[in-house]
């Protein structure tokens, strides 16, 4: 009997630890060379999406994520690889509004405001991809955030009939680095379950044509 238990103990642990690994692997090999890291290199598209984050910490202090975002999408659209600025974030209430707190930082570091459209129901990362093709009738995209999530947005972006590739912003290392990455793998997971339940965004809404 107990090593019956034993048996179903192990079987219980092993196999969320075998989703986490395989989950990773495979977004990992399927986005292998769409990713890049500097501008010589990657292709030209018309639109790049930013996924939207927090400009605070709980802290108070600057979320890295946000500040190395905004300096990756100012760099890409200055070399020209990108035309328009789609900004894809929660808009969750009347105090925390990502696309807008973008959008203004954008604009301060010289970007055109006509150049930046906003998806202000970007509430995940598969809603920022379904909404790019459904509501703003891109086919193709460069997505624009840290490489773990272009990895994740491209597999979900090919999935869902978008053709996308990722310019990588300026990673985190150190102990808030780590904790990103662990939730990642966690995130991957979560991607083969809303595709398996074929999970749709919160909200559509009218078609936006950028131009």
């Amino acid at each position: 009997m107990k090593k019956k238990l034993k048996k179903i103990l192990a079987f219980i642990l092993l196999v969320p630890l075998f989703s986490l690994l395989l989950s990773n692997i495979v977004i990992s090999s399927s986005t292998e060379n769409k990713t890049f890291r500097d501008t010589s290199s990657i292709p030209k598209n018309k639109v790049g999406l930013v996924l939207g984050t927090s400009k605070k910490l709980i802290s108070g202090h600057a979320n890295p994520y946000y500040t190395h975002r905004i300096n990756a999408t100012i760099t890409l659209f200055n070399a020209s690889k990108i035309d328009f600025i789609l900004v894809s974030g929660d808009n969750g209430s009347v105090y925390y509004n990502e696309p807008d707190t973008f959008k203004k930082d954008l604009i301060k570091e010289g970007i055109p405001a006509e150049k930046i459209f906003l998806d202000y129901a970007g509430f995940r990362t598969l809603d920022s991809m379904v909404r790019a093709k459904a509501v703003f009738g891109l086919d193709s995209v460069t997505i624009i955030s840290q490489k773990f999530h272009n990895e994740r947005a491209i597999y979900i972006a090919q999935k869902k009939g978008l053709s996308a590739i990722g310019f990588n912003a300026k990673d985190i290392e150190g102990k808030s680095g780590f904790k990103v990455h662990l939730r990642e793998y966690f995130a991957r997971v979560k991607v083969f379950i809303d595709l398996l339940f074929n999970t749709q965004p919160k909200f559509f809404g009218d078609k936006i044509v950028i131009e």
